[in-house]
């Protein structure tokens, strides 16, 4: 009978220790995803407050199959390289609605609805990459609407806008 009563205490005490490992290491593990997230808001954060660009150089509306067409220049006044131009959006407003314009890696193709990059200046470092200094000048294309005021927004969230009129 001790014997029984030994083995119970013993497999009675293993399964505390199992169940004490495991409540460890799933906090354990929860304080590392929360540390690694903190650390990437906290690099996103970073990133977006060295984010800056400027909109100049915008001409005038010009009517297109389908909608309209303008041009501006995008100017990086930050620190930090732009370059995720697909994540890259333009919302433009005119005839009292919102229009968001994705972008078009084929200039030469007029999508409505879409923006492209037509000069990319004199690039010699990080091509494709709007570098800090550096300035490209884009074409955007509404479908339908004639705008009146659009701004551009970063993948990062930094954005710019300006009138056309």
């Amino acid at each position: 009978m001790a014997a029984a009563d030994l083995i119970g205490a013993a497999v009675g005490v293993l399964l505390l220790v199992i169940v004490a490992y495991m409540l460890v290491g799933s906090t354990l593990s929860t304080a590392e995803i929360v540390t690694n997230a903190q650390k990437a808001v906290t690099l996103q954060e970073q990133t977006q407050l060295r984010t800056d660009f400027t909109i100049t150089g915008v001409t005038g509306v010009t009517p297109v199959t389908g909608g309209y067409m303008f041009n501006c220049t995008i100017n990086n006044t930050g620190k930090e390289i732009i370059s995720d131009f697909r994540h890259m959006d333009v919302v433009v407003y005119g005839d009292n609605d919102y229009q968001l314009c994705t972008y078009n890696p084929n200039k030469e193709e007029v999508i409505p609805g879409t923006w492209t990059i037509l000069d990319k200046g004199t690039e010699t470092i990080h091509l494709s990459e709007l570098d800090p200094g550096e300035a490209y000048q884009i074409m955007v294309t509404t479908s339908g609407i004639s705008p009146y005021w659009f701004q551009i927004n970063t993948g990062n969230g930094v954005y710019a806008s300006k009138l056309l009129y």
